[in-house]
């Protein structure tokens, strides 16, 4: 590889005013890094809601800075996957070696690996510093405890969702639920939601209902998770007087209105756990009841970190994201299927399906990068 050798860098931005619209852009770079740097090859990445909600919240949660592009009107939508290294300038990083991370849409990230371990290493370049840093942690496959190569789609469509999911069930048990005796999740269908039914699921003393479309009702009937199931036109049907949680996935104010009036005084907590399609809740709503809260999950690793030390958590979390895995791509039919798509173009075409709200609940979707 001689110094001048150049790699042709793709990138799909997103307009941050119109999640929908994406554009490719291309440019040369020189293929050796720079001294302390490392040039990643991403393999692939999964394309959810979740990444939607990144961009949602792009702006109010800092997400668009992970990757800055250098132009206002577009940024990076960060995603989940996998990435080897095509040339490294670094003591401890292997070419061909490869990592689970967090990426941007695009065929390669330079990066400036800094507390390098077994485990892996944080990205130390200088406009992530204040970010959270959970988003800048690169694990070793060939260390990590959680990989399983026959379920590699699965772990980078699940393990981001799942983290969310796995420490907002634990938030919430650590909370006692609020003096609650139900638990109430919208948006029953999409992942991080059944996720976090899932670590309930043999929670005593509480009950688990789910709220969906009603096109969606037939998949959250089947997961078995929820002890009951009602369509968003049913809500008035469950009785007003139990004292509810109510887990907000959707970002729906009219129904997270609906849901302070039936309750009243019987809603102990409203927890936003983010939404794909509305970012209303940071604004004021005048709404009986306990104010709506947002759910961050660095906030309760970071505090289960403290009490239980890093080193259990990740015990318990990699146990509990084995089993779900395990658990969502068995039966017949499984939770989960996952479709994969190649290249950029069909990034940009899932990105205007999952923006619109069009994915089936059933369907995970892996995008391939072009070698």
């Amino acid at each position: 590889m001689t110094p001048t050798a150049e790699i042709t860098v793709t990138r799909l931005l997103t307009r941050k005013n119109a999640l929908g619209q994406s554009q490719i852009r291309r440019h040369a770079e020189p293929v050796l890094p720079a001294a302390g740097e490392a040039l990643l090859r991403i393999e692939r990445v999964a394309l959810t809601t979740n990444n939607i909600t990144y961009a949602a919240f792009g702006d109010a949660m800092q997400y668009w800075q992970f990757f800055p592009t250098g132009d206002d009107a577009f940024g990076h939508m960060p995603v989940w996957g996998f990435a080897e290294v095509l040339a490294s300038d670094v003591s401890g990083l292997a070419v061909g070696e490869r990592f689970y991370g967090y990426f941007p849409i695009a065929s390669h990230l330079r990066v400036q690996p800094t507390r390098v371990t077994e485990r892996g290493f944080y990205d130390a370049a200088p406009h992530r510093q204040s970010l959270t840093s959970a988003y800048n942690h690169y694990v070793r496959c060939s260390s990590d405890a959680a990989y399983e190569p026959q379920f590699q789609d699965q772990q980078i469509l699940l393990r981001p969702l799942f983290i969310t999911s796995f420490m907002l069930a634990d938030f919430l048990q650590d909370n006692a639920f609020f003096g609650a005796t139900r638990l109430v999740v919208s948006s029953a269908s999409s992942k991080t939601a059944y996720g976090t039914a899932f670590c309930l699921q043999d929670q005593p003393g509480i009950e688990l209902v789910a709220l969906t479309s009603a096109g969606n009702r037939s998949f959250v009937d089947r997961l078995g998770c929820y002890a009951r199931c009602v369509s968003y036109d049913e809500l008035e049907s469950l009785p007003a007087e139990v004292p509810t949680v109510y887990v907000d996935f959707s970002g729906d104010t009219a129904l997270r209105a609906r849901v302070h009036q039936h309750v009243g005084e019987a809603l102990r907590h409203d927890c936003y756990a983010g939404s794909a399609q509305n970012t209303d809740f940071l604004s004021e709503a005048d709404l009986p009841g306990p104010k709506p809260q947002f759910y961050f999950a660095p906030v309760q690793i970071k505090k289960r970190n403290s009490d239980w030390g890093h080193a259990e958590v990740n015990r318990r979390f990699n146990a509990a994201q084995a089993d779900f895995i395990r658990h969502v791509g068995s039966g017949a039919p499984p939770w989960l299927r996952v479709a994969e798509h190649a290249g950029f173009d069909a990034a940009a075409q899932l990105i205007t399906q999952l923006h619109a709200g069009r994915m089936a609940p059933d369907l995970g979707h892996v995008v391939v990068m072009p070698a």
